[in-house]
């Protein structure tokens, strides 16, 4: 390992040499590579979670998803870990700190519809993020990744049978981007994605996280939203998700300025 990268509410990821690939000349040998922490390292099934996390990114293949290559156990320091592509660019969190007015509309669509397109492929997966965050999208030259699955759920895992992370054991979320009913204890579901990439469409636009102001009042009118976007955004950020009266794909739709009868 060579540095640290970043770190969250359940691993650290480091920049790592894999010596295979340099040994073999391949022109670009770093990766990232991703353990556990130590408060989660400690528990008895903490190697089965992180390979569960790997198995869910795995599964995707998606332009805008971040790529898993290899799952690994370090038997000497009984420490499991695994790699998966090296992101060059900036983390959208940092890139609000630049942005504090938010982005313009021409510059933020497109980011916004990669994200969404990310989205929509893993729902169509049947993979939930879990975990939607500024913190978890990387912006770079090649466009939008989202990473970090690691509070997610994958129902093909569920179905056969594998463990899957006990959400009782803890709360790793980023409040101002989870949804109402997460924090209350609530299940993990595709209208909560929804929520939590709808903060991030509105923290772009608006330049502030939508608990940073009288939200109600302000929510319409996002600074570089297009009117006609508004109405979807509005919904996506339903209190109750009862009242989300639209899927990841609709929210794609109406950002794309395609007209749909129920925002009309």
């Amino acid at each position: 390992m060579e540095r640290e990268l970043g770190r969250g509410g359940m691993g650290v990821v480091y920049r790592a040499r894999d010596l295979l690939h340099e040994q073999f000349g391949e022109p670009s040998s770093s990766v990232a590579l991703k353990l556990l922490g130590e408060a989660f390292a400690a528990c008895p099934d903490a190697h089965v979670l992180l390979y569960s996390e790997f198995a869910t990114t795995r599964s995707l293949r998606h332009a805008c998803v971040v790529r898993a290559f290899s799952f690994e156990v370090d038997s000497g320091n009984r420490t499991a870990f695994f790699t998966m592509e090296l992101l060059h660019g900036v983390t959208l969190d940092r890139l609000l700190l630049e942005c504090p007015g938010g982005l313009s509309w021409p510059e933020l669509q497109p980011m916004v519809l990669q994200l969404l397109d990310a989205l929509v492929y893993t729902h169509q997966r049947n993979v939930l993020h879990g975990d939607v965050k500024p913190a978890n999208v990387m912006l770079s030259e090649e466009g939008i990744r989202l990473f970090d699955f690691g509070l997610g759920l994958a129902q093909a895992q569920v179905a056969a049978g594998l463990p899957s992370l006990s959400r009782n054991r803890f709360n790793a979320w980023t409040r101002a981007y989870a949804a109402p009913e997460l924090l209350a204890g609530g299940a993990l579901t595709a209208a909560a994605d929804l929520y939590g990439v709808a903060c991030i469409v509105y923290e772009l636009a608006q330049g502030k996280r939508l608990g940073e102001q009288q939200p109600r009042q302000t929510l319409a009118r996002p600074r570089q939203l297009p009117r006609q976007c508004r109405p979807a955004l509005r919904a996506a950020l339903a209190v109750d998700p009862e009242r989300r009266t639209l899927t990841v794909a609709e929210l794609r739709d109406a950002l794309g300025c395609a007209r749909r009868a129920w925002y009309l």
